[in-house]
């Protein structure tokens, strides 16, 4: 089973570039503690792992981001293909990029799961510790998804998660509740 977790910040449509922002890895990173501690087998994906060794080789321009999520699709299907619960979080603005993961793990069989992570872009700046917004502004920082560049909201996720309204105490509670509904995971 593959969790792809994707952000998108409202209000002139807003998602963070893969290591830009903590925003989906946030919630990542306290599902995967939540599986370890239920002795569920599961590895997490984001920028910072494969941002600095498969993937170093691609920037941020349109054709970069499709290979990038490409290549994701591929080694979290090697994982799957194993047994392991992938939680990939990641920024994929197109929609034809993330279709292509799941047809790519539906057609084997796997499971796929995507939940969108939504929050409004004015809590997402609040949240930027790095003052990655205020250089994507001032055109420091190109190909910035949804300052420079497009994103394309998910239109029918499996799970939809409103950042800004809830904790993500909740928000790994909600796809903790989708996982045991599912039967997925034991509860």
């Amino acid at each position: 089973m593959i969790i792809f977790l994707f952000a998108d910040f409202r209000n002139g449509i807003r998602t963070i570039p893969l290591k830009l922002h903590t925003v989906r890895r946030i919630r990542a990173v306290e599902l995967e503690k939540v599986l370890i501690e239920r002795k569920v087998l599961s590895y997490r994906l984001d920028g910072d792992n494969v941002r600095m060794g498969i993937n170093k080789n691609l920037g941020f321009s349109a054709d970069d981001r499709k290979e990038n999520i490409r290549r994701i699709g591929e080694v979290c299907k090697l994982f799957v293909d194993c047994g392991v619960i992938v939680l990939s979080s990641f920024v994929s603005p197109y929609a034809a990029d993330r279709n292509k993961v799941r047809k790519l793990h539906e057609d084997s069989g796997m499971i796929f799961i995507e939940v969108h992570v939504d929050c409004s872009l004015q809590k997402a700046e609040e949240r930027d510790p790095k003052g990655l917004y205020k250089k994507a502004r001032s055109g420091e920082i190109k190909n910035f998804t949804g300052i420079d560049d497009p994103y394309e909201s998910p239109i029918n996720p499996d799970l939809h998660l409103h950042s800004d309204k809830l904790s993500v105490q909740d928000e790994v509670d909600m796809i903790m509740k989708y996982l045991e509904l599912k039967k997925l995971i034991k509860e």
